[in-house]
């Protein structure tokens, strides 16, 4: 009876296990399909692929469904990328420069793919990954391989999004931890055009 007890035990455990899993991608799924628009503010830690160096900023993350969305970066140095659908503008305030790409180019297997796209399936291979630091995550590879990213890790606390880490193919690492989450949140479409600044100089790619 006891080597039964400890047996059944096991297995609830396992069963359990599997089933926080399957929420996982379950959360994510939900994420993709039913949240859709969202605000956040994050804390975005670069580390190097040896682990010496960090570079730490900060800014606010909006989006809208589909391929909308704006990360506007004020901490340390002032960037603003914007997808508005078509085109996704990246704006340097130091240089005084505005690249832009075609959206096809520029999303496809990316994070704001991931993030603001509706084409998760398509994008990327999901796999359970162990929860840490109190958080859900699923581990989201790019089928693309040619890509510049090699995985994308998505952490959910309960149904909201709380971090995304994203390792480049040189093995640098992005880890975006967002605070003030609001799901379905109201944003205005301004948010999400783009008028270069006079006197910008303007890169198409």
């Amino acid at each position: 009876m006891h080597r039964a007890h400890r047996g059944g035990l096991a297995l609830a455990l396992a069963l359990a296990t599997a089933a926080a899993h399957a929420g996982a991608i379950d959360t994510l799924q939900s994420f993709v399909r039913d949240v859709k628009s969202g605000h956040a503010e994050f804390t975005q830690t670069v580390t190097s692929p040896d682990g010496k160096k960090k570079r730490v900023s900060q800014g606010s993350f909006d989006f809208q469904r589909p391929n909308r969305f704006r990360f506007d970066y004020a901490k340390p140095y002032e960037q603003t990328i914007v997808g508005d659908g078509q085109k996704v503008w990246l704006y340097d305030a130091d240089l005084e420069q505005v690249t832009v790409r075609p959206m096809s180019q520029a999303v496809g297997a990316t994070p704001a793919a991931l993030l603001a796209g509706g084409t998760l399936d398509k994008d990327f291979e999901l796999k359970n990954a162990a929860p840490a630091d109190g958080l859900e995550w699923v581990d989201a590879k790019p089928r693309q391989k040619d890509g510049q990213f090699q995985l994308v890790r998505v952490g959910f606390k309960g149904n909201a999004l709380a971090v995304l880490e994203i390792i480049d193919s040189f093995g640098q690492r992005s880890r975006l931890e967002f605070s003030g989450y609001t799901a379905n949140a109201p944003i205005a479409a301004q948010r999400f055009q783009f008028t270069p600044p006079k006197g910008a100089d303007v890169i198409e790619q």
